[in-house]
């Protein structure tokens, strides 16, 4: 008879090869199997890659479930790699839950190699139309992964979440459908405020120059043109080229505020601030926007609504726009 303490670590071994061997393209998302019925213990424990996702994930499962997000605050989902102790949380997991569209690159295998092994692992935006994710020229072959910006968008995936929690958990199938639609009914009005303040930028105005291409879904979703020193992922690199083009736009539109993210280096944002000095324009960093990353945990900002309504409100107020100081619902943190 086999030893199955030897099996799972053989298991972990194959997986930690996988991981470490650098940034994978990505590929079809993991196959998983269908759950064999048996009795559940509560709660049993879900991981979640990031924050965005595990978000979603805790609204749907409520107290049936711990759940575990491996990035942290401030952390960058294109640049992370998968430690030891990542993969040992994956393989003990019940349930995993994974963004896709390429995100977790550089771990898009592990998760894969475990999803084959048997294990329920799902990709939250599996279900999303190709014909709405966008697909940037310089991108050409890969969709932009940052569908989170567009609350409209985000919300299709709680449905996913709760349909692979009814399959893992037929016995409280009510209880999370429940959860979900409860939760995407207040999406519906985040979605709704968030349009609402951005359309009250004045349209000469009404430009959002960020660090790197995370707010595709966010320009077109709520009509403000996006402008970024980097690309989608942050392991672009930002050519003189591009930062000259992108000061030149601000000095012509007479942009006021820029934006620096919470996960990216605010050096290039800091070039384009000098490049315009020298061309006679003051324009200042109107705030730093949450991107690949939420806030501190256990913070309003550390959730996905809290995350959205910063971000739209902080553009809203620095461009000049109509929006509460303390955002959609007066949750915002105070500024110091």
């Amino acid at each position: 008879m086999k030893n199955p303490v030897v099996g799972q670590f053989s298991i972990l071994i194959v997986v930690m090869t996988v991981a470490l061997a650098g940034c994978g393209e990505g590929g079809a998302p993991p196959q998983t199997q269908t759950p064999v019925l048996q009795t559940r213990h509560y709660p049993y424990t879900i991981v979640a890659t990031t924050g965005m996702v595990a978000d979603i994930v805790r609204q749907v499962a409520g107290d049936k479930a711990d759940v575990v997000s491996l990035m942290g605050e401030g952390v960058d989902p294109h640049l992370y790699k998968p430690t030891r102790d990542d993969v040992a949380k994956l393989l003990s997991a019940d349930v995993v839950f994974y963004s896709g569209l390429n995100l977790e690159g550089r771990m898009t295998d592990t998760l894969t190699r475990i999803g084959r092994s048997g294990k329920p692992v799902y990709v939250v935006t599996e279900k999303l139309e190709p014909s709405y994710l966008r697909e940037p020229p310089e991108f050409a072959g890969h969709y932009d992964p940052h569908v989170w910006m567009d609350v409209a968008a985000w919300s299709q995936c709680v449905d996913l979440v709760a349909d692979a929690l009814e399959q893992f958990d037929p016995d409280n199938r009510q209880f999370y459908a429940a959860n979900a639609a409860e939760y995407r009914s207040e999406l519906k009005q985040l979605d709704v405020y968030c349009r609402q303040v951005i359309a009250s930028v004045p349209k000469v105005r009404r430009v959002l120059v960020t660090a790197h291409d995370a707010f595709g879904y966010f320009s077109r979703a709520y009509d403000i043109p996006v402008h970024s020193v980097q690309g989608i992922s942050t392991e672009s690199e930002a050519s003189v080229r591009d930062v000259n083009n992108l000061i030149e736009t601000i000095v012509s539109r007479q942009v006021p505020a820029i934006f620096v993210e919470s996960s990216v280096s605010e050096k290039n944002i800091k070039a384009v601030i000098e490049g315009a000095d020298r061309k006679g324009f003051a324009v200042h960093i109107g705030g730093s926007l949450f991107s690949d990353a939420m806030g501190a945990s256990g913070s309003y900002e550390g959730t996905y609504m809290g995350m959205l309504d910063h971000n739209a409100t902080t553009i809203a107020r620095a461009l000049g726009g109509e929006a509460p100081e303390r955002g959609f619902r007066g949750k915002l943190s105070a500024k110091p």
